[in-house]
């Protein structure tokens, strides 16, 4: 089949890294795949689009103001006419609203990923509620959770085309030794270290684990930051105001952090809402004790038996975790090994892409997908 993918991509994310997954998986198999990254002002489409032509992915960069809707509709629709898809698959609330009607208007099927709702500013609501009636029209909504199937039956969109697929993992860049690890952080030998990755908003709840760290004053612990977002400023003035002054480095976003999650003694997830984080998967990879919030698709990754679980909006409870694994590190070595386990045996690459190729052969030829196993 030929297949176009389009996403507007952020600096990174586990949106990102899914659609690099999922074109590199299915050129892989076989199929044509194109990947148009829509560049909005200056932007992260260059090192996102790399390792695609790498491996034979045919890439397109669309270079288009803030507003300039009309101009790429344009461009979509001419680069739709000249690869003639089989499917159009759009990934965030800019592709799903903007660009997926144009190759529905062109008779091409277009199926959307959903990884999930944020919320957050009155500016993002009404995105994500545009977002949600486009859906009714996709001829495929694919949830990476089993709440988003919830979430987006009651948002108007027929359960006969909502598939739920929740992510997979697969290692793309080979990762670093504990000691190269934690060079390259600056972070020091022995220092008890909780890795937080991720993009620093409101939905992730970076400023829950601030409030959990202060709680945690009888050992030695310290909070290394990967990521970047619009509460930095804000997170590090009430990290100031908390007395965490040395506890917390912020490193800002780096590129292929997954390598590097071997430099922690655990990984904490505080967020508020998630649909399948890949962030989780890469700890799971590396091996290193997790402690999550229950949230999404969280549950369904990961059990009490491979992960510490605690309630959102609880540093006193996430406070606790971080004690745990800190006294107790035998145990949480032990689900660390198990969740290591379940990344191997549960969420494959192959049977994932065996999904998607069903999904798109679905809309494109009216067949009918295999139900998920």
């Amino acid at each position: 089949m030929v297949i176009v993918h389009v996403v507007a991509p952020a600096e990174f994310g586990g949106l990102e890294r899914v659609v690099q997954m999922l074109a590199r998986g299915l050129r892989a198999v076989g199929h044509d795949v194109h990947v148009i990254a829509v560049e909005v002002g200056p932007g992260p489409v260059g090192p996102f689009l790399a390792p695609l032509g790498d491996v034979g992915v045919h890439t397109h960069t669309l270079a288009v103001g803030g507003r300039a809707y009309l101009q790429e509709r344009a461009a979509i629709r001419g680069l739709c006419r000249r690869l003639c898809p089989d499917v159009v698959h759009t990934h965030g609330y800019r592709p799903d609203v903007i660009d997926a009607g144009v190759a529905r208007r062109l008779g091409i099927p277009v199926v959307t990923t959903v990884h999930g709702f944020t919320g957050g500013g009155w500016k993002n609501r009404v995105y994500e509620r545009l977002q949600r009636r486009a859906f009714r029209r996709f001829d495929a909504v694919v949830a990476v959770s089993r709440p988003l199937v919830e979430h987006l039956a009651r948002a108007g969109v027929r359960r006969s085309r909502i598939h739920q697929v929740p992510n997979a993992w697969r290692q793309m860049e080979p990762p670093e030794s504990r000691e190269a690890a934690r060079r390259i952080l600056g972070i020091p030998a022995d220092a008890f270290t909780i890795g937080w990755v991720g993009r620093l908003s409101h939905e992730k709840g970076p400023d829950v684990l601030l409030e959990a760290l202060h709680r945690v004053r009888d050992f030695p612990v310290a909070v290394s930051v990967l990521g970047s977002g619009d509460m930095r400023v804000a997170l590090q003035t009430r990290a100031n105001s908390l007395g965490l002054d040395g506890r917390v480095r912020w490193h800002g976003a780096v590129p292929d952090a997954g390598r590097l999650f071997s430099a922690f003694d655990a990984c904490v997830l505080s967020s508020r809402t998630e649909g399948t984080p890949v962030v989780l998967f890469e700890a799971m990879s590396a091996g290193v004790p997790i402690i999550a919030t229950r949230v999404g698709g969280v549950p369904d990754v990961v059990s009490p038996g491979e992960a510490a679980l605690v309630p959102p909006e609880d540093p006193a409870a996430l406070a606790a975790a971080i004690r745990g694994v800190h006294h107790d590190p035998v145990a949480a070595q032990r689900r660390a090994r198990a969740a290591r386990a379940r990344l191997d045996r549960d969420f494959g690459v192959a049977p994932w892409l065996d999904r998607y190729e069903a999904i798109y052969r679905l809309v494109s030829h009216g067949v009918r997908a295999p139900a998920p196993v």
